[in-house]
C-alpha cells in the first residue's frame, strides 16, 4: 500500500496522519551518550559501572574518548528521525590541560563547554545527570542517605554543582536543561532502620534544591530495587512523589524499568500528569527487573506512548532513553532503541482517540474494544516509512548497512 493510500485508510478513522507526523517531528527525545561506552565516563576510564548499575557484554569498539564518543553518537543521530537531545552524565566531563581532572565535587561548566559546542554545532538540546555512582565515595553503597556526614556532603557538593552546571548550560544554549538526581542508595537484606536514611536523604536534598534556576528542571528519579540493593530502597517510589508533592519544582521521573514487573509505568503517568506540570520520563526495558534492555516496540512501551498522547501531554512529558547494552554494536543498540520509541509514539499519534473516549463515556465498552482492535492492523507501516523518508533517514533495514560499514570502518580499528 502507498502512503497515499494508507492516508485514506486512516482518514475514514478520522485520523489525520500529516497532522501525526508533524508533531511526531516536533517532539523531542533526549538521547543518553552512556549506550555509546558502557557508562564508563571520562573522569574514571578504569571504573566503569557499578554500585547498582551492570553492564554485560564486550562488543568491540567502546567509545573511549570524547572525540570517539561524539562521532559514534552523531553516527547513531543521523539514522534517528526526529528532533533529539543528549542526555550527559556528570563523569562525562572533559578534561584538558587547560581544564585539567577535579573530583565531581568540584566540577564546573567549563569542563562541559566541549558539550554545549558539540550541541550548538549538531542543533541538540542537553539534559544533564550528576554521577552518584562507580566512586570511592560511595561508602558500602550509600551516598545522600549515607550515616557518614563526609560521605553525604561530597555529594551534596556533586550534586549542587551538577545542578549548576545545568544553569550556565541552559543559559548558553538558551534553553530549558532537564537535571536529574538518581542515587543507588539502599540495602541488600531487611534494614534495622528504614526511616533514618531517608532522614538524612531528604535533608541532602533540601540542601541541593534550596537555590531556584529558572531554566533547570529538577527530577528525583525513584527505583524499586535493583542488584545489591534487593530489601530496600532509600528513593522509593512513594518517597519522591512525596517529596516532589511538597517541593514545588521538583519532579519524580519514572523510569520503565524501576517497578516491580506486575506494575506498567503507563499507568502512572495520568495519575501523576493530575498533579505536576512535568512528567519526566525514562524509556527502558526491564527483563524481571531494572536490566535496562534496549527499548523494543512492545505493548507497553506503545502503552507509554498511547497515554502522552491521548492526556496531550507531549509537551509535558520529558522523554529520556535510558538503556546500556555491551553484548551488541552500540551504534545499532542507539538506533533500534530510539527509532522504536518513535514508531510507538507515531502508532500512539494514530489511533482514534477522540472516538474511543466517546464510547467510553457513553458506556459502549463493546464498540470501544471492537475500535482498539480495528485500530492494530491499520496500515501505520507505510506512514512510518514516509516519516522516515521526509526526515531524511533511512526507513527500512537499509540503516543497518551503514552501522556494519562504520563498524569495519571504524570501531574495529580502535584497540
Amino acid at each position: 500500500m502507498s502512503y497515499a493510500e494508507a492516508k485514506q485508510k486512516y482518514a475514514a478513522y478520522g485520523i489525520d496522519t500529516e497532522a501525526a507526523m508533524e508533531k511526531l517531528g516536533n517532539k523531542a527525545v533526549s538521547i543518553h551518550c552512556w549506550q555509546g561506552d558502557d557508562v564508563t565516563g571520562f573522569d574514571n576510564p578504569d571504573g566503569g559501572a557499578g554500585n547498582g548499575l551492570a553492564v554485560t557484554g564486550n562488543y568491540p569498539g567502546r567509545a573511549r574518548t570524547f572525540e570517539e564518543l561524539k562521532a559514534d553518537f552523531l553516527k547513531a543521530a543521523s539514522l534517528i528521525p526526529g528532533k533529539k537531545r543528549i542526555n550527559l552524565h556528570a563523569c562525562y566531563a572533559v578534561f584538558t590541560e587547560e581544564n585539567p581532572w577535579v573530583d565531581r565535587d568540584k566540577l564546573e561548566y567549563k569542563h562541559f563547554e566541549p558539550w554545549v559546542e558539540f550541541a550548538k554545532e549538531n542543533g541538540l538540546g542537553i539534559d544533564f545527570n550528576p554521577t552518584v555512582f562507580s566512586h570511592p565515595m560511595m561508602k558500602d553503597g550509600l551516598s545522600l542517605s549515607s550515616p557518614d556526614p563526609e560521605v553525604r556532603r561530597f555529594w551534596i557538593d556533586h550534586c549542587k554543582a551538577s545542578r549548576r552546571i545545568a544553569h550556565e548550560i541552559g543559559l548558553a544554549l538558551n534553553d530549558v536543561v532537564e537535571n536529574n538526581v538518581w542515587i543507588p542508595d539502599g540495602y541488600k537484606d531487611v534494614p534495622a532502620d528504614r526511616m533514618q536514611p531517608r532522614q538524612w536523604l531528604k535533608e541532602s536534598l533540601d540542601e541541593i534544591f534550596a537555590e531556584h534556576y529558572d531554566n533547570v528542571i529538577d527530577c528525583v528519579e525513584s527505583k524499586f530495587f535493583a542488584v545489591g540493593v534487593e530489601s530496600y530502597t532509600t528513593g522509593s517510589n512513594e518517597f519522591y512523589t512525596a517529596y516532589a508533592a511538597q517541593h514545588p519544582g521538583v519532579y519524580n521521573l519514572l523510569d520503565a524499568g524501576h517497578y516491580h514487573p506486575s506494575e506498567h509505568i503507563s499507568d502512572k503517568i495520568s495519575a501523576m500528569l493530575c498533579f505536576f506540570q512535568y512528567v519526566p520520563l525514562h524509556v527502558t526495558r526491564g527483563v524481571n527487573w531494572d536490566s535496562d534492555h534496549v527499548v523494543s516496540f512492545d505493548d507497553e512501551t506503545r502503552e507509554i506512548c498511547k497515554e502522552i498522547v491521548r492526556n496531550d501531554a507531549m509537551d509535558r512529558v520529558l522523554v529520556g532513553l535510558d538503556f546500556f547494552d555491551a553484548s551488541i554494536n552500540r551504534i545499532a543498540a542507539w538506533v533500534i532503541g530510539a527509532r522504536d520509541f518513535e514508531k510507538s509514539l507515531l502508532f500512539a499519534l494514530l489511533q482514534p482517540d477522540e472516538e474511543l473516549k466517546a464510547m467510553q463515556n457513553k458506556g459502549d465498552f463493546t464498540g470501544r474494544l471492537m475500535l482498539q482492535e480495528e485500530a492494530k492492523t491499520l496500515p501505520f507501516a507505510d506512514v512510518w516509512e514516509e516519516y522516515c523518508t521526509r526526515q531524511g533517514v533511512p526507513a527500512g533495514r537499509e540503516w543497518f548497512d551503514e552501522v556494519k560499514k562504520y563498524e569495519q570502518d571504524v570501531l574495529l580499528k580502535r584497540v
